[in-house]
């Protein structure tokens, strides 16, 4: 054990984690790199250029004549992800903080940072991207020491590209980051922290070993669903699966036990022998917590069964996505999904449409509110659908939070507008460090779930880090806006908003829908109301043939004749049609600015 070393690679998005991680795969021989960033696998990891998925894997390193295990796991970036980084982090002892030398630290660096500390992890600064012309090193050496208080000798200077300080990295990683500690005697104790389904081979679950010693054959137990497998196969993490007949404490591997169904798996449950178990389960995660609901539907109905069992197989492998059955008028039935935010949902569509094949349209985002009646009977409403009539309504009380926003001085005025516009009220400012400040505000959730963490990221340059949590259900003045099309109410497209921005929201979604439907045979009206009170309407012009261009001269009255022809034919058109709303047309409206 006191040869295995356990680390993950955290940094902000664009800061060179996943080219670092090649230079090291490639030193240590464990692979031949042949393309930019080996480690993610996904499509769509390598069209966008993130990283999604963490992403485990074994290297093999001598140091001094001893041969050393090292288990890397490589990590997203981006703020919608943070949940992977968390769950990497557990299952590690140290971590290299990658530090973008032309651009400095930005706000992810400082939010996995705390993440790392907060696990006790040895932190190992490294500067990335020395090579470039518009490196700043100097700067940014005195940023990470007045995050870290380390010294100036211990950061380590690198580059992704040209394999500068590789060899550094390494011997810190052996000489800095202490072995896993446990007991081989001990009861077996080992943290699932990530999953995936095969469908061939069911289920693998991906684990440490804190306690004890798992062996192929061995009957498991999983604490938390109570669940008994037989350990069919076990190994470690190469480029591919790599089986071995025994794992040790401080060991990173996998599981293979034939198991069908995903909501046996848990992450962050733990796995322990059936004759001998564990007193009790490691601490797993803290539970995630979803920014953005959203409605997701299948475009045919029958497909329904079919998109749950998508979204089960996609929980495995993505554990910060929840959802739960809903149906709507327009759209039938579908799930009420639980996102990180934008991008997340964004992923999640596309990776239900190129794995499994799903076409599914996603409703506006919302959050769930308590609606009274004139009886004071109050119900519960996740969906503006299901919102009762406006005469019925006595009050209406929406989710309240408490925002944390850290961020630089200089943007402090500009977030502070942001905040304001978006129903906040300022509830105290600290000062963190020399040029740093930490905002708390109480704001309303529906608020910040559409576009308020773009804008925020927007107008602080990437600088601002946000968190929050729930607070309390508090009364609004709410109304929610109807969007009809040719009288037609269309369900998915309904929002609960603020009497305040009630009209621009519906002359906006007026004007983008104007832009988005196709044209038809026939007029199409779009209307925006609040109950029965039209508040907006653009109309769709309809597509006319020129019935009238093979009259050469002659009688007025023949012209007349054709167009009343026409005008009959497009009134019982206008009867008989239905408008389909595209998909594109539902996430515009999330971008109305």
């Amino acid at each position: 054990m006191k040869n295995i070393r356990n680390f993950c690679i955290i940094a902000h998005i664009d800061h060179g984690k996943s080219t670092l991680a090649d230079r090291l795969l490639e030193r240590t021989h464990t692979l031949t790199v042949t393309e930019g960033q080996m480690l993610d696998d996904m499509d769509l990891e390598k069209e966008r250029g993130i990283t999604i998925k963490s992403h485990a894997i074994q290297m093999e390193y001598s140091y001094e004549g001893t041969p050393y295990k090292l288990n890397l796991i490589d990590t997203p970036g981006h703020v919608d992800f943070a949940y992977e980084v968390s769950r990497s982090i557990a299952a590690c002892e140290g971590c290299l903080l990658v530090v973008d030398s032309t651009q400095g630290v930005q706000a992810q660096t400082i939010s996995n940072l705390y993440m790392a500390i907060e696990h006790n992890l040895e932190i190992i600064p490294v500067l990335n991207k020395c090579d470039m012309v518009n490196s700043m090193p100097e700067e940014v050496e005195d940023e990470i020491i007045e995050l870290l208080g380390c010294k100036r000798e211990e950061i380590i200077h690198a580059s992704g590209k040209t394999g500068q300080g590789v060899d550094e990295i390494l011997r810190a990683v052996v000489e800095r980051i202490p072995s896993p500690q446990g007991d081989d005697e001990a009861p077996l104790q080992a943290l699932i922290f990530d999953s995936v389904f095969n469908p061939f081979r069911g289920i693998i679950a991906y684990f440490k070993i804190e306690n004890g010693t798992l062996k192929t054959g061995d009957n498991v137990l999983f604490v938390n669903t109570k669940k008994k497998y037989v350990a069919d196969e076990i190994g470690v993490l190469k480029m591919d699966l790599s089986p071995r007949d025994e794992l040790h404490s401080g060991d990173v591997g996998y599981i293979v036990s034939g198991i069908k169904t995903a909501v046996e798996v848990k992450v962050g449950d733990t796995i322990t022998h059936t004759e001998r178990p564990c007193d009790n389960a490691i601490a797993g995660f803290e539970e995630v917590k979803p920014m953005v609901f959203a409605g997701v539907y299948p475009i045919e109905t029958e497909d329904f069964e079919q998109l749950r069992s998508s979204l089960e197989k996609l929980q495995l492998n993505d554990a910060s996505l929840t959802f739960q059955p809903e149906s709507s008028v327009a759209l039938g039935f579908g799930f009420r999904c639980g996102f990180l935010g934008l991008l997340h949902m964004e992923i999640i569509q596309e990776r239900l449409d190129r794995e499994f094949n799903m076409n599914v349209i996603t409703t506006v985002p919302n959050v769930s509110y308590h609606v009274y009646d004139k009886h004071g009977v109050m119900k519960e409403v996740h969906n503006p659908a299901g919102m009762p009539d406006v005469l019925e309504i006595s009050s209406i009380e929406e989710p309240f939070i408490r925002a944390s926003i850290i961020t630089r001085t200089e943007f402090i005025g500009n977030i502070m507008t942001l905040c304001l516009k978006k129903r906040g009220e300022l509830v105290k400012q600290e000062y963190i460090s020399g040029d740093r400040v930490e905002l708390y505000y109480d704001m309303p959730l529906a608020e910040i779930v559409i576009d308020f963490y773009d804008k925020l990221k927007s107008i602080s340059k990437g600088y601002a880090s946000f968190d929050y949590h729930p607070l309390d259900f508090r009364p609004s003045k709410l109304v929610k806006v109807d969007i009809l099309l040719n009288g037609e109410s269309v369900d998915a497209l309904s929002t609960l908003t603020h009497v305040d921005n009630a009209a621009y929201l519906g002359r906006r979604m007026c004007e983008r829908l104007k832009e988005l439907l196709p044209r038809q045979q026939f007029d199409i009206a779009i209307q925006a109301a609040i109950g029965s009170k039209i508040i907006a309407r653009e109309t769709v012009k309809q597509v006319r043939k020129d019935v009238t261009a093979k009259c050469y001269g002659g009688d007025i009255s023949r012209k007349r004749k054709l167009l009343e022809k026409q005008k009959r034919g497009k009134k019982r058109m206008k009867e008989i049609g239905s408008v389909q709303v595209p998909q594109k047309a539902f996430l515009a409206v999330l971008k109305l600015d």
